[in-house]
């Protein structure tokens, strides 16, 4: 094999993808067309806090803080206005689990950062490692799977290469073991498994626009927010800032590519006629499409190739790293030798139906935007005005407070009746700080941590078999805890003594695919929310 794992595309999903691989000291090659980040289209901006406790375990979410533009402390509200220099009708507070820093719940509170930056921060890591090397201006053009591994070509893209030796080329074979698909929405990986979108396409428009407007923050006078929501009949949209100097983001809801003045619909947002330089346009429409199948034998989907939803509530992006994370360490355990190659068919079991909750919640989200929220009279006097905010605020609150507070969604996801996941386990470790800084989760080892009192002889007895198995397995000595807890790479339980119904050895079988159980055809959505 000239690597053990190829993964097609390199945005963010295919990064983590690497990154996790790398986590557990197994090589992978990422071939991504685009030579450099697009840094003028910053698509998602908020990373939950779920996905920083990811970036956490590789060491990046303090550098992903240091280079955001908008520190976490910045804000934490989401403002509903006439327009960003009109009239505020209502706020929530607390959203995207920004309040989180230093809270129980959370390792790490989310944060308010545009793609292009997590992806840049990513690719320096993978750029970094010993254990993947990231192929620029190269695509993956077809695939053939055999039983002993996957032949892929590539295509040279005929545009700057960061490797000499295939510079020239315009062609070359590739072959992997597996293959991860992080192609994106016109996915090759998906097409050569058979795999197709079942889903729809939402009929209305939208424009983004990114813009340069100096001394606009100042004038501001709802305070500082991660979103601006406009309730304008005239135009409707969301307006948001990309870094605290002059940088801003902004949507015009029902806006067609073909009717789009970009300037206009930034002044008519902003209400008011300023001068701003356009520095980037993206029409788009919103997708809720989820992928038949996430896998083959060797191959497999993550990311937009497996899924895509409705932006409203921040969780397309946060969902393909979790995808990365969890196809990451089934691979490096049937790569490093410590996990049959049946735990692999877990993936789409556990992953596929958290997809399907997050595209249904998006799409709620969805149903109600700044159009249907808006009331004609908000644009009257004062008088007018006072008398339907009241009505607007109460809408408002009814419609979008699932779409701020979703912890429930971010953290509360679960891996239950997971075939590699005991009964009445599945879900989240439960996170507490052991001392200023030091999560618990900085306790755990990179593959499996068994948690609680180590003397114990069902301890023993875990940690016995794991030794005889070559499975890697770290203890974290917790005689307060009741009873014994069997972790997962990804942070979520396998098994606990206290609620499973089999010893910890068959457990420890179960969660690396060797048990019987973990062997049958799982392609059926197993998995509960």
């Amino acid at each position: 094999m000239d690597t053990p794992v190829l993964i097609a595309g390199g945005g963010p999903v295919g990064l983590a993808t690497a990154l996790e691989l790398a986590h557990h000291g197994v090589h992978s090659l990422v071939v991504e067309p685009r030579a450099e980040v697009s840094w003028l289209r910053p698509r998602a901006k908020t990373t939950s806090a779920r996905t920083m406790e990811l970036f956490r375990r590789w060491g990046l979410a303090a550098v992903i803080r240091e280079r955001a533009p908008l520190p976490v402390s910045w804000s934490d509200e989401a403002v509903f206005a006439t327009s960003l220099l009109g009239r505020e009708i209502t706020r929530f507070r607390g959203c995207f689990g920004l309040d989180l820093t230093g809270d129980d719940l959370v390792a790490e509170p989310g944060q308010q950062v545009a793609q292009p930056l997590v992806e840049q921060v990513l690719r320096e890591a993978v750029e970094a490692s010993p254990y993947a090397m990231l192929l620029t201006g190269w695509r993956v053009e077809t695939l053939r799977e055999d039983a002993e591994g996957v032949s892929i070509t590539l295509r040279n893209d005929g545009t700057l290469r960061n490797d000499a030796a295939l510079r020239n080329e315009e062609q070359r074979t590739v072959r992997a073991a597996y293959v991860v698909g992080c192609d994106g929405s016109r996915s090759v990986t998906r097409e050569a498994i058979g795999a197709r979108y079942e889903g729809r396409d939402d009929a209305r428009p939208n424009f983004n626009v990114v813009f340069r407007a100096p001394g606009l923050a100042e004038r501001v006078p709802h305070g500082p927010a991660v979103h601006y929501w406009i309730l304008s009949p005239s135009q409707p949209g969301l307006v948001g800032r990309l870094d605290l100097a002059d940088t801003w983001w902004c949507i015009g809801q029902g806006v067609t590519r073909e009717e789009a003045d970009p300037l206009g619909l930034v002044r008519a947002l902003v209400g008011d006629d300023i001068q701003a330089e356009i520095l980037a346009t993206d029409p788009w429409k919103a997708r809720m499409l989820l992928a038949d199948r996430y896998a083959s034998d060797r191959v497999f989907l993550a990311g937009d190739a497996a899924h895509q939803n409705p932006p409203w509530g921040g969780h397309g992006f946060n969902t393909g790293v979790g995808d990365a994370v969890n196809i990451g360490w089934r691979l490096a355990a049937v790569v490093n030798g410590w996990g049959a190659p049946a735990l692999l068919h877990g993936y789409e079991a556990e992953r596929r139906p958290i997809a399907q909750r997050t595209i249904a919640e998006a799409a709620r989200n969805m149903a109600t935007l700044s159009p249907e929220l808006t009331d004609p009279r908000l644009a009257g006097d004062d008088a007018t005005f006072k008398s339907a905010r009241p009505g607007v605020a109460a809408a408002v609150h009814r419609a979008k407070d699932s779409e701020f507070h979703s912890l429930d969604l971010v953290l509360g996801y679960t891996y239950a009746g997971s075939p590699h996941v005991s009964t009445g386990a599945g879900e989240r470790l439960p996170h507490r700080w052991l001392a200023p800084g030091v999560s618990l989760y900085d306790r755990l080892g990179k593959a499996f941590t068994l948690i609680g009192d180590s003397s114990t002889l069902a301890a023993a007895d875990i940690t016995k078999v794991a030794a005889e198995l070559s499975i890697p397995l770290t203890t974290w000595h917790d005689p307060t805890r009741v009873g014994l807890a069997l972790v997962r790479p990804d942070q979520h339980v396998a098994w606990t003594s206290t609620t499973a119904d089999e010893d910890g050895r068959t457990a420890l079988l179960r969660a690396t695919g060797a048990h019987p159980d973990g062997r049958r055809n799982v392609r059926m959505g197993l998995v509960g929310n």
